[in-house]
């Protein structure tokens, strides 16, 4: 067979039943191979980059899938670059393969000949360019292999268009992929941690992606339940423990944070961390942060331990291993009545989690953001799988919506790209077609891959999307306060075909319907509820993305600090009544 058929074939045996992507003259041989073979359902991208994001999109949803993202030479793969850096700094593993010009004519500046596997270099676990077809097999084995193996990432294959079409001896029948490795970590590394555990008086665990990774969030929650010990989720591992289960204890940080979760963390003493990397948004300044507290680190990744600052002790495993025996050794102190008493600490925690709330009920018009997410959390339930990626947006989202379940809050963390959350939650609708999938975004972002939406128009991919529109680039106006400028930011303007807008510009409901998809407009506070249960039933029926534009405020100032977790500014009144925060997961007391 031709190498390119080899390649569908051992992506069928590795499991892999979706691609995205864009076919080109390029990678063309690839795209026969998929079409005579069958069994990989393909979706057909607006654009290269959208591709990469469906796949990340794919991949996140469901605990062993792989997204695969596939596109021709040059700029198709510079294209999904950005893709690639986003799947590398979340730990997300996509395989990106491209074409390639003739391997003779590589180095001659060919049309759309370019170097992607040193480009790619950085931002994957391996780039490969294959000159020799008797080793496209091999390559592609490897490839799986190091998607899943230590710290899960990305890898880019290319395959000139000589290589695809020689033809090779495989026999797929007898191919099997290669075994994984995951650190483990050993029966004293975990004793001695739970020893350290054991000494705190304040512990609380941090709970981050890698364990969501792993799908290991059920031996997270009966180790938190079974030594009493309270948890904050970062972003990424957001949902490994439901927001509203009694020993969640809030998120912390700069920006996508609860008040509660940074005043019961600044309490505590002792900080246990399982596959999480201590970004910078969670911690803040560093002393803020460290001082006054024990800290043991969990993480696949050996190198990841240390980098950001020194752990009192730190362990290379992989979460799922190093939870078993967490819950292992726990159980064994329990049934010997020597675990610590921790209810008085986790009650604390629950009592700041009832009192710190920020409020969420205005009746403004334009709009306040955070009635927007108020209304969000009464019409989409604990199944939603919510999808966004950076912004004022994003920001507010984290501090007022709830999650339940892991892969439930599915983010784009570290490269945040504008323009990630429509292919993204088309990945995730993909993936997951009968599920409620709500993606968030602001104007700017929402405008970055907009073409996307007509894939789902297309496909017939349907998901609700909240689109909560001020006109600006919210994010940057409000870091641009620190410099006293306003410069830049502002896209409104007066659209000659759409005056009732006033100055909010881009028609976004025009742009939805124009590309296949429905879309609703909101204006009025009392208007959210209807339009979001409007939106379900439109995507149900006609099977395609439905937006819910909310006209915003123009200004709005979301809560966040520019230094450390313990000097928040609020920016709003809070709350001080019942009624000033109705959806929180605790009534105020």
């Amino acid at each position: 067979m031709t190498a390119a058929r080899a390649a569908v074939e051992i992506l069928k045996r590795e499991g892999v039943s979706n691609a995205f992507g864009v076919p080109g003259a390029a990678i063309n041989p690839f795209y026969a191979a998929l079409k005579a073979a069958g069994g990989v359902h393909h979706t057909l991208a607006r654009h290269v980059e959208g591709a990469s994001h469906m796949a990340e999109g794919y991949t996140r949803t469901h605990p062993g899938n792989i997204g695969v993202c596939v596109g021709t030479s040059g700029p198709a793969g510079t294209d999904m670059i950005t893709g690639l850096y986003s799947a590398i700094g979340d730990s997300i593993p996509i395989l990106c393969i491209t074409g390639q010009a003739p391997t003779a004519v590589i180095h001659k500046e060919d049309f759309q000949a370019v170097d992607i596997a040193s480009i790619a270099r950085p931002v994957t676990k391996a780039a490969t360019t294959v000159l020799e077809a008797a080793q496209v097999p091999g390559v592609f084995q490897q490839a799986f292999h190091l998607m899943r193996s230590g710290r899960p990432g990305p890898v880019l294959i290319d395959l000139p268009i000589d290589v695809q079409l020689t033809e090779i001896e495989f026999d797929p029948e007898t191919y099997e992929p290669l075994p994984v490795y995951r650190p483990a970590a050993t029966r004293a590394q975990v004793e001695k941690a739970v020893r350290m555990l054991n000494a705190s008086q304040r512990p609380l665990i941090v709970a981050g992606g890698g364990i969501i990774n792993a799908d290991a969030s059920d031996l997270l929650v009966e180790f938190a339940e079974l030594t009493g010990t309270p948890v904050v989720p970062t972003l990424m591992g957001w949902g490994v423990i439901a927001d509203d289960h009694g020993l969640n204890a809030g998120m912390v940080g700069l920006q996508t944070s609860h008040r509660y979760g940074n005043a019961t963390f600044l309490e505590s003493d002792f900080v246990l961390g399982i596959g999480n990397r201590w970004a910078n948004r969670h911690t803040g300044k560093l002393d803020v942060y460290t001082r006054g507290r024990t800290f043991v680190h969990v993480d696949i990744e050996p190198t990841q331990i240390g980098k950001i600052f020194a752990p009192d002790y730190g362990i290379a495993s992989d979460a799922k291993a190093a939870l078993t025996l967490f819950v292992e050794v726990v159980k064994e102190l329990r049934a010997a009545g020597e675990l610590p008493d921790r209810a008085a600490w986790a009650a604390s925690a629950r009592e700041r989690k009832a009192t710190l709330h920020r409020r969420t009920h205005f009746d403004n018009v334009p709009l306040k953001p955070q009635r927007v997410y108020e209304e969000m959390n009464r019409a989409f339930g604990p199944e939603t799988r919510y999808v966004t990626t950076i912004g004022l947006s994003q920001i507010a989202g984290a501090q007022m919506l709830h999650v339940y379940k892991p892969r439930h809050w599915i983010n784009c963390g570290q490269a945040g790209p504008l323009g990630w959350t429509i292919p993204a939650a088309l990945g995730v609708a993909t993936a997951d077609p009968e599920a409620t999938v709500v993606a968030l975004s602001g104007d700017y972002d929402f405008q970055f891959m907009l073409e996307e939406l007509a894939v789902g128009a297309q496909h017939r991919i349907p998901y609700v999307h909240v689109l909560v529109n001020n006109s600006y680039l919210g994010l940057i106006r409000q870091a641009q306060r620190n410099f006293d400028i306003d410069f830049q930011v502002n896209l409104e303007f007066e659209n000659l075909n759409s005056p009732e807008l006033g100055v909010y510009g881009v028609d976004h409901v025009k742009v939805a319907e124009g590309l296949g998809c429905k879309a609703i407009r909101v204006t009025e506070p009392d208007q959210l509820l209807p339009a979001f249960e409007q939106a379900k039933k439109l995507a149900a029926e006609f099977r395609v993305p439905v937006i819910v534009e909310a006209i915003l405020e123009r200004v709005t100032n979301i809560a966040m600090s520019g230094s450390d977790i313990a000097s928040v500014n609020e920016f709003e009144d809070l709350a001080t009544e019942p009624w000033h925060a109705p959806t929180e997961i605790l009534p105020l007391t």
